[in-house]
């Protein structure tokens, strides 16, 4: 009778609706090796995120095709190793960006912030394609702007918003790699924004990556927490997200 050196896990069927590490496996007490091997390299890969740079002239060239004013700024953050142990300083903008956007005279009625976060890979990858998603639309009805900023943290939006006299802002941002999904963006919205506020006062929409919430998906939801932001003049807790409202495809089956 053959015996199998690999023991499969009772729930090995479920692995193909999830990349979350489930069902291994063992081998006598320990896990396969291809499970030991599959998790280094994810590790490895996450570390790899964290330490990517954004590809800021790259992303400049691409946005340059929406003909609205760009702005490159960067927190008080001098390196990434910096970054990692004073995300305090990843909240405030450097010098040279304060009088950069002091400077501007216009008002915008909303702000597109691009910034590397914990992941510049998941900006390169994502952030251009939401926005081909949205922009469109919204350039005929609101005055927009975009930033792209450096060693940055999500509170970095609302100093930016605040310098901008931007109504409402959207900060595009790389969030903390898990071990299965590297280059995960989040979207953090906030209407009114000035610096101080708390993360009651923001919106999220998370995991938009190729596994996760599709482009067209994530700008869906987008849309809405705009037009709802500004007809109701609040964002965060108080703004509930109404799936029931939105063609989201298989998402528009979970509970509300």
């Amino acid at each position: 009778m053959e015996t199998k050196i690999i023991q499969e896990d009772p729930w090995d069927k479920l692995r193909s609706f999830s990349k979350a590490r489930i069902a291994l496996g063992h081998v006598g007490g320990s896990l396969p090796l291809r499970e030991v091997l599959d998790f280094k390299l994810a590790h490895a890969n996450a570390k790899d995120a964290i330490n990517s740079e954004l590809e800021v002239e790259k992303i400049m060239a691409q946005l340059a095709v929406f003909q609205l004013p760009i702005f490159q700024v960067k927190s008080q953050i001098e390196n990434r190793n910096q970054y990692l142990k004073r995300p305090d300083l990843g909240r405030k903008l450097n010098k040279e960006s304060v009088q950069l956007l002091k400077g501007e005279q216009q008002k915008f009625d909303i702000v597109f912030i691009l910034a590397d976060g914990l992941s510049a890979e998941a900006i390169n990858s994502h952030a251009v394609e939401v926005l081909n998603q949205i922009l469109p639309e919204l350039a005929a009805n609101y005055k927009i702007g975009i930033v792209v900023a450096t060693q940055a943290r999500v509170a970095l939006g609302d100093e930016i918003g605040e310098l901008l006299n931007a109504k409402f802002t959207a900060i595009f941002i790389g969030e903390r790699p898990g071990l299965s999904s590297p280059k995960s963006m989040g979207i953090y919205t906030t209407y009114a924004p000035k610096m101080g506020l708390t993360d009651e006062r923001r919106n999220c929409i998370s995991n938009i990556h190729e596994d996760g919430l599709n482009y067209s998906e994530a700008a869906e939801i987008l849309h809405y927490l705009i037009n709802e932001s500004f007809r109701r003049q609040l964002s965060g807790v108080n703004l509930k997200l109404d799936l029931g409202g939105l063609d989201l495809g298989e998402y528009s089956s979970l509970p509300k």
